[in-house]
């Protein structure tokens, strides 16, 4: 049996609408689709970073990258930077990844573990 393929902004508006009434649906196929296909994730999470919505932190987080890493293909791409953090969640944002980053080094480092 054939897809059918669901095409048009019709399409878009319903999800809309659904996110309303049942939002964990909407966010569990949203989630699916970001996870299955990177460069519509990459086109998200930099869409949101260029709107100020998330802080490089944030987007390197949801990326799977070290911040300094995104920076580093920002640079690259000619995406403007911003640095610090946008709100308190950004912050904390930052200081996870910064963490992890330590926890890493330190694994890393000889005679680590």
């Amino acid at each position: 049996m054939a897809a059918t393929v669901i095409a048009g902004t019709w399409a878009l508006e319903q999800l809309i609408k659904l996110q309303h009434s049942q939002p964990f649906l909407v966010q569990r196929a949203l989630q699916r689709l970001l996870d299955e296909d990177p460069d519509l994730r990459w086109s998200v999470v930099v869409s949101a970073y260029l709107d100020e919505e998330i802080s490089l932190a944030r987007a390197a987080s949801l990326l799977g990258m070290h911040p300094l890493e995104l920076r580093e293909r920002f640079i690259q791409k000619g995406i403007p930077l911003r640095l610090g953090p946008v709100d308190e969640a950004d912050a904390q944002a930052e200081v996870d990844a910064l963490r992890s980053w330590k926890q890493e080094n330190r694994s890393d480092a000889p005679g680590a573990g």
